[in-house]
C-alpha cells in the first residue's frame, strides 16, 4: 500500500496501544489529567453554579421535554473508538460497525447498529468454502451470521477524506481491501456538499484457482427500535441506468413524523458483476433465511416489489450483494454506495423549514438517492484524483514530519462531522429577511449566501451549540483556505447578528446574574443551537454572558482582514467595515485607563471561561493590539484616512502599555495582576501575533512582540498554559503534580487544540515554514 497511507494506521490490539488520532501511542506514555490542586477561590466562586445548572437542566429535559445543549449529567462517554465518519452523517467504528448517527441536524443518536455490516462470501467449485462477518462484535442478534472476525487479520489506515480497511482473510490466500470516499474536495461547492459514500472493494486472489467472490452490504433502516416509533416504514429495489452505467440496489424509507428521509445502499453493475438484493428482513432475529440465501450460492434472491409497511415499533432492514469471478492469482473491484436523502429539514423548535445545500442539484422532492447513489458511483474516481492532487504535495513534502501531515488532514474530519449543516437560502428569500430587524445594510449578504448558501458546524458533538465563535477563530484558516466561500457566507451570518440585539431577559449559570440574550454591536459567542432554532436565536451559551468576553469582538475583526489578505474580496472588506468600527467602539470601553490597552475584568472573561484574568493580560491584550493593526490595515485599503490614524494613535499607547506592564525580562505575563497566577505562560497568548504573521502584518510597525514560550517547551502535551518552571520538570513526576489551576488540560482545549487548531497549521503553506519535530504541539 502507499507509504502515505501506511503512516496513519490503527492496529487493532488493545492489549498494548491506545487509539490516538492520527497515530498510535504506548498506554505507559499517556498522561494522566490532574484532578488536585484546586484553588478554594475557584471552589467559592462556582458553589452555587451546581444548584443552578441543575435547576436549568431539569426544566430542559423534564419540563420542555429537550435535550440540553451541554448535558453534564448525561455525558457520553469519552471513547477512541471512532473511524472515518462518512455522509455527513454516519459514523463508524473502526473495528468495523456503524456507530452513531447525525440524521437530526446537530443531535447525535449513538447506538451500534449491529445489522449494518459488510460479509463475505467465497464460492469455489461449486461450493461455499468461506462466509464471514467482518466484523470483531458478537452480538446478541442475527446469531445464524458467522460472527467475531480475528482482528490480528484486519488493518485500518486512515487519511481523510478517505480510509483503508485490509482484511487478510485467514487460510484462504485471499486479501480484501476496503477502500472509503467521502466527497471532501477543496474549492467544490457541490460534491462536497452530497450526502454520499463510497465503498470500493479490491479483491486480491492469490489461490492457484479461480474464486467467486461475493460481498453483501447490509442496512437497518434508521438507527433502531426507538426511532421505529408508530412504523410505516418499507424498502423497495431499484436500478438507475444514465450514460451508459447501471447502478442497482435498495432504497429504504423512514417515515417519521419530522425530517423523513430514504436511505439507499447500491452497487455497479458491470461486465462480470452481477448485482443481487434482499429488500427486507428481520435485523432483530436470527437472520438465517439472508445468511442461508447468501451461502447457498454466493446470490440473493432478489424479490421484486416493495415491502409491507413496518408496524409499531418494528425494524427493518435490506442487504444488497455484488459478486464477480476473481481468477487465479488475479485482482478484481467491487464497489457499493450509500447515499441518504432528507432534503427539507426542521432543527428542534420546528419553526422554519430549511433545505440541504445539494437539493440545488438533486431537487427536494425527497426521490434523489437513486440519482445521488449514480452520481456517486461513476464520479468517485474524480474524486479521488481531486483529493490526491490536494494532498500529495504535503505528504511528499520530506521536511515536514508525519504527526504534521497527520494532524493536518485526518483532524479535517470535523468540518462534516461537527453537527454539520449547510442550507439553502430560500429562493423567495430577500435581502430583509436576513437582514434582521435591525437592518445590518449588507450590500452583498444576499447574493453571497443564495450562491454559496449557509454553513455552521459544532463546537463539538457534546458541546452543542453552532459556530462558536471564540473557537471557529482557530478552525477557520480550514474554511477560509479549502472552502473560502463558505467562510464568507459564515460571517456575513455573523455580521447579522451583530448589529441586532435579543432583549429577552436570562439568568447566567456561573454567576447568577440576569442579562440580556444578545446586546446591539458585539459579537455573538454562538449562532444557536440545533434543538431550537440557529440563526434566528443566537447565544445558546448561557454560562457566562458573552457580552463582557474581551475576545469576540477581536477574532472578528482579525477574521475579516485575515479573509480579505487571502481572497482579496474588496466588496466583502466594504461590508464588513462598518460592522467592524462598531465592534471596536464597543470593546474601547474596556480600556478603562486609556492607555490604549484593554484590561479583564477579574472574572472568566475570555474563552478559556473557567480561568480568571486581572488587568492587563498577554492573550486579550496580544489579541487586541493585533485588531487595531488590522483596522489600521482596512482604513488604508478603504481610504478612510481618520479611522487609520485613530487606530494609529491608539497602536502606538497600546504597544508600550503592553510591553511596560506584560513583558518580565523573559516572556509576557499570564496578566497584570501581580497574583500568584499573573507569572504563568499561557500558550494562546501569541494568538495576535500568529493572526499578524498570517497576514504578513508581523514585522516592522505591526509586530504585536507575543514573546512566550510554548509551555513545556511542546513536551508537556496539549496545555493550555502553566508555570515556568513545569518547563523544567518531567510530566507527571512527584515533583510536579500540576494544580489544576497552574496547568490546564481541559478537555475543551483539547478539543480546540487538536480537532481544530491542528487547522490553524494550514498556515504554514502560506509561509512555506515547516513545524519543527521538537517543541511544537
Amino acid at each position: 500500500k502507499s507509504q502515505h497511507w501506511a503512516c496513519y494506521h490503527r492496529i487493532i490490539d488493545s492489549r498494548n496501544y491506545q487509539i490516538v488520532w492520527g497515530g498510535r501511542a504506548l498506554k505507559d506514555h499517556l498522561v494522566p489529567a490532574p484532578l488536585d490542586g484546586v484553588a478554594c477561590s475557584l471552589v467559592l466562586q462556582y458553589f452555587s453554579f451546581p444548584y443552578r445548572y441543575f435547576r436549568w437542566w431539569v426544566k430542559k429535559t423534564c419540563i420542555e421535554k429537550k435535550t440540553a445543549f451541554i448535558d453534564l449529567l448525561c455525558a457520553v462517554p469519552l471513547q477512541q473508538i471512532y473511524g472515518q465518519p462518512s455522509l455527513w452523517t454516519l459514523g463508524w467504528y473502526w473495528w468495523g460497525v456503524f456507530c452513531r448517527w447525525q440524521l437530526n441536524p446537530g443531535l447525535y443518536h449513538y447506538k451500534t447498529v449491529i445489522a449494518n455490516q459488510f460479509t463475505v462470501c467465497l464460492w469455489c467449485k461449486g461450493q461455499t468454502i468461506y462466509q464471514q462477518v467482518l466484523s470483531v462484535e458478537r452480538p446478541s442478534s442475527l446469531q445464524s451470521w458467522n460472527w467475531g472476525y480475528c482482528g490480528h487479520y484486519a488493518f485500518y489506515h486512515a487519511l481523510y477524506p478517505r480510509a483503508l480497511l485490509v482484511y487478510e482473510l485467514p487460510g484462504q490466500q485471499v486479501v480484501l481491501t476496503r477502500r472509503q470516499v467521502s466527497p471532501v474536495i477543496p474549492h467544490d461547492y457541490k460534491d462536497s456538499s452530497l450526502p454520499v459514500g463510497v465503498f470500493i472493494w479490491e479483491v486480491e486472489n492469490g489461490r492457484d484457482e479461480d474464486v467467486e467472490v461475493s460481498i453483501m452490504f447490509s442496512l437497518q433502516n434508521g438507527p433502531g427500535a426507538k426511532a421505529a416509533g408508530s412504523g410505516g416504514h418499507w424498502n423497495e429495489p431499484f436500478t438507475f441506468h444514465k450514460d451508459g452505467q447501471r447502478v442497482a440496489g435498495v432504497l429504504l424509507h423512514h417515515c417519521p413524523p419530522v425530517n423523513p428521509f430514504t436511505l439507499a445502499i447500491s452497487a455497479r453493475e458491470k461486465a462480470g458483476t452481477g448485482v443481487t438484493h434482499v429488500t427486507a428482513f428481520d435485523p432483530t432475529g436470527l437472520g438465517g433465511e439472508v445468511w442461508q440465501d447468501l451461502l447457498q450460492d454466493g446470490r440473493l434472491d432478489s424479490p421484486p416489489g416493495k415491502s409491507r409497511l413496518t408496524e409499531k415499533g418494528e425494524v427493518t432492514a435490506a442487504a444488497v450483494c455484488a459478486s464477480c469471478r476473481v481468477p487465479a492469482h488475479g485482482h478484481k473491484t467491487l464497489e457499493f454506495a450509500l447515499a441518504w436523502d432528507m432534503p427539507c429539514v426542521h432543527f428542534g423548535s420546528k419553526e422554519k423549514l430549511h433545505l440541504r445545500r445539494y437539493t440545488r442539484f438533486f431537487g427536494s422532492k425527497g426521490d434523489a438517492a437513486p440519482a445521488l447513489s449514480h452520481y456517486a458511483l461513476t464520479h468517485y474516481e474524480e474524486w479521488e484524483k481531486k483529493i490526491e492532487a490536494w494532498q500529495n504535495p504535503i505528504l511528499e513534502n520530506s521536511q515536514l514530519p508525519s504527526w504534521y501531515k497527520s494532524a493536518l488532514f485526518n483532524e479535517l474530519y470535523f468540518l462534516t462531522d461537527g453537527g454539520t449543516i449547510w442550507m439553502e437560502v430560500p429562493p423567495d428569500c430577500c435581502a430583509e429577511d436576513l437582514q434582521g430587524p435591525a437592518g445590518a445594510g449588507l450590500s452583498h449578504l444576499l447574493p453571497v449566501l443564495r450562491e454559496y448558501g449557509r454553513f455552521a458546524y459544532l463546537e463539538g458533538q457534546e458541546y452543542r451549540m453552532y459556530n462558536t465563535y471564540d473557537v471557529h477563530f482557530y478552525a477557520s484558516f480550514a474554511l477560509i483556505m479549502l472552502w473560502p466561500k463558505l467562510q464568507i457566507s459564515l460571517q456575513y451570518d455573523i455580521a447579522v447578528t451583530v448589529v441586532n440585539e435579543d432583549v429577552q431577559p436570562r439568568q447566567y449559570l456561573i454567576c447568577g446574574q440576569t442579562a440580556q440574550v444578545k446586546m446591539k454591536n458585539v459579537v455573538p459567542h454562538d449562532t444557536g443551537d440545533p434543538g431550537d432554532e440557529p440563526w434566528q436565536r443566537v447565544n445558546a451559551y448561557l454560562m457566562h454572558n458573552t457580552a463582557d468576553w474581551k475576545d469576540l469582538n477581536l477574532k472578528f475583526v482579525l477574521q475579516v482582514y485575515r479573509d480579505y489578505y487571502l481572497t482579496r474580496d474588496s466588496l466583502y472588506l466594504q461590508d464588513m467595515w462598518p460592522v467592524c468600527q462598531a465592534v471596536m467602539e464597543s470593546e474601547l470601553k474596556f480600556d478603562t485607563d486609556n492607555d490604549g490597552l484593554i484590561e479583564n475584568s477579574g472574572f472568566a472573561d475570555q474563552t478559556y471561561d473557567a480561568w480568571a484574568v486581572h488587568g492587563a493580560s498577554a492573550y486579550c491584550g496580544g489579541l487586541w493590539l493585533a485588531a487595531v493593526c488590522m483596522m489600521c490595515k482596512m482604513a488604508e485599503v478603504l481610504g478612510d484616512t481618520e479611522i487609520q490614524q485613530k487606530y494609529l494613535d491608539i497602536l502606538n499607547k497600546g504597544k508600550e502599555a503592553f510591553e511596560r506592564m506584560l513583558w518580565n525580562g523573559k516572556y509576557y505575563n499570564y496578566d497584570s495582576s501581580g497574583s500568584d497566577t499573573s507569572s504563568s505562560i499561557m500558550s494562546d497568548q501569541c494568538a495576535g501575533q500568529w493572526f499578524l504573521g498570517a497576514c504578513g502584518l508581523d514585522r516592522g510597525d505591526s509586530e504585536v512582540r507575543g514573546g512566550a514560550a510554548w509551555c513545556g517547551c511542546g513536551k508537556m502535551g496539549p496545555v493550555a498554559g502553566g508555570k515556568q518552571q513545569q518547563a523544567k520538570e518531567k510530566v507527571g513526576s512527584s515533583n510536579n503534580p500540576y494544580p489544576k489551576e497552574q496547568a490546564l488540560s481541559w478537555e475543551g482545549f483539547n478539543r480546540g487544540l487538536w480537532k481544530r487548531s491542528c487547522f490553524w497549521r494550514c498556515t504554514s503553506w502560506m509561509s512555506c515554514q515547516p513545524p519543527q519535530e521538537e517543541g511544537g504541539m
